[in-house]
């Protein structure tokens, strides 16, 4: 059997979007955001892990990047309250993602949704690479199951 490996970039909450809030004080709903303690485990969009207890966090608005349309929206996020490295990969699926349920979103350049599939985290790249099969689709969003939740994006390598 042969297997195909599709490219692929990964694109976690970028850094200029968490400068721009420490900044300004304000989400991208124009609300300040909200500090905590980590309790352990909250999916960090930053640096694409999950938090551990005691760190420091931001909860906050994010709108993923998409044109200006109907399917543009506004969800929660957690970061790390200070700048961190970033994710040490962007070639490979997530590590702290592996055997977590998702939902991978397929949007079309017009930032419509034309797809998606929901898969166990135990073989993503077969899912991106089913899903970027269709030329129709530009971008990926991981989402989280139960919450809806914007976790990272996945774009053609």
């Amino acid at each position: 059997m042969t297997t195909t490996r599709t490219a692929f970039l990964i694109r976690p909450l970028p850094a200029e979007v968490l400068a721009d809030l420490r900044r300004t004080g304000r989400d991208a709903g124009g609300q300040p955001p909200e500090r905590h303690r980590a309790g352990g485990g909250e999916p960090l969009r930053c640096c694409l892990r999950d938090a551990e207890a005691g760190e420091p966090l931001l909860l906050f608005g994010y709108a993923p990047p998409l044109p200006p349309g109907p399917y543009r929206e506004l969800g929660p996020v957690f970061a790390h309250d200070a700048a961190c490295a970033g994710p040490a990969e962007v070639t490979t699926y997530p590590v702290g993602w592996r055997g977590r349920p998702q939902v991978l979103r397929a949007y079309d350049r017009r930032g419509r949704i034309v797809g998606g599939r929901r898969h166990d985290g135990d073989a993503p790249e077969a899912v991106v690479a089913e899903l970027f099969a269709d030329p129709a689709v530009d971008v990926l969003h991981s989402r989280n199951v139960v919450y809806g939740c914007w976790m990272f994006a996945v774009v053609r390598g």
